[in-house]
């Protein structure tokens, strides 16, 4: 963060203020540990602050300390509705276009609250009054790390915020497996220890706390695994039928992308999930050394994200929204080398 933004914040923060702090839409650990961490370091300096989910989140990161004081703006859209109407300032995490928060985009449209933006995702939109973007950052929440150091407050860092603060990196890492991660991400990382962060406890309640239906649904993502040699590319499917017959719940996906990486020579790896509720099929991309998922997505798929993650969606059926991937990849070819 540069210096004059470091100042504005510190000016506005040194009073009281009204603050609502949002994750994206279907909010994974990176974005969740991000707000609740955020909301527990301005709790403790005094600010009345309240995180907002635009809807609900996967199981394995309730546990999270905070977790029980985030509104979900799907069923507690009167009370959330009022605290955004209130709100002085308005922080946004781990995304940066509106667009990125369903039906919560009217409302922050709307907003007259002062707006900061803290996001590690390319191309950010305009729309803060402070923005703090870095795309060669591990995750939001070694970017939340800094911003707390920035204002001078590293040793205001509790417990809870540094197990919030952990979890994100582990997750948007990749247990500290994807190349974003630096030598700063892991001092960052130890530094957290130090002030409590129970790293072997956060790893079993996000990676170990499986059911029997969700390793029943990665079987079946497994066995629907096509390779496609002369692409090193491969592709799994999921469909409405198959999830239900699996008593899907939010987050049972999470990582099935990445299996397919774990093959030899596979460049590109990429999940179809039929949402049958919302008319898509939403889609995970994923890759290895330079083939940029991020563009791919932006291209044809109406998303983007990260260099070497992203996701996007289609409006076709499953078979045609495969056809038309497969179709796409004779354009890659070359790019497509291990």
């Amino acid at each position: 963060m540069n210096s004059e933004d470091i100042n504005a914040i510190k000016k506005l923060l040194s009073v009281p203020q009204k603050i609502v702090i949002v994750p994206h839409k279907n909010p994974d650990g990176d974005a969740i540990g991000s707000t609740l961490a955020l909301w527990h370091y301005l709790q403790n300096k005094g600010q009345q602050a309240t995180v907002i989910s635009p809807n609900d989140y996967p199981k394995f990161l309730k546990w999270m300390p905070g977790n029980e004081y985030i509104l979900n703006y799907e069923k507690e859209n009167r009370q959330a509705k009022r605290k955004l109407n209130e709100a002085s300032i308005i922080f946004t995490l781990d995304f940066n276009h509106l667009g990125r928060v369903g039906q919560l985009e009217e409302p922050l449209e709307n907003s007259n609250a002062e707006f900061i933006m803290i996001d590690h995702h390319q191309e950010p939109s305009d729309y803060a009054n402070i923005t703090y973007s870095d795309v060669t950052m591990s995750s939001t929440c070694e970017m939340v790390y800094n911003f707390i150091e920035s204002l001078g407050d590293t040793s205001d860092i509790t417990t809870e915020i540094a197990n919030c603060l952990y979890t994100g990196i582990m997750t948007d890492t990749g247990s500290f497996a994807f190349p974003p991660t630096t030598s700063r991400t892991h001092r960052i990382v130890a530094n957290l220890i130090d002030k409590g962060a129970e790293n072997s406890k956060i790893h079993n309640e996000v990676f170990n706390t499986n059911t029997p239906s969700r390793l029943h649904l990665l079987g079946c993502a497994l066995k629907n695994l096509v390779i496609l040699e002369e692409f090193n590319t491969v592709y799994i499917t999921l469909s409405q039928e198959e999830l239900d017959s699996n008593d899907f719940k939010k987050g049972d996906t999470e990582g099935f992308v990445n299996y397919g990486l774990t093959l030899n020579e596979i460049v590109f790896a990429v999940i179809f999930i039929e949402n049958k509720e919302e008319g898509i099929i939403k889609i995970s991309f994923r890759s290895e050394g330079d083939f940029l998922v991020n563009e791919f997505a932006s291209s044809h798929f109406s998303g983007g994200g990260h260099n070497n993650a992203a996701g996007g969606r289609s409006n076709l059926s499953m078979q045609d929204t495969v056809s038309r991937f497969k179709s796409l990849l004779k354009n890659y070819k070359n790019k497509l080398n291990p």
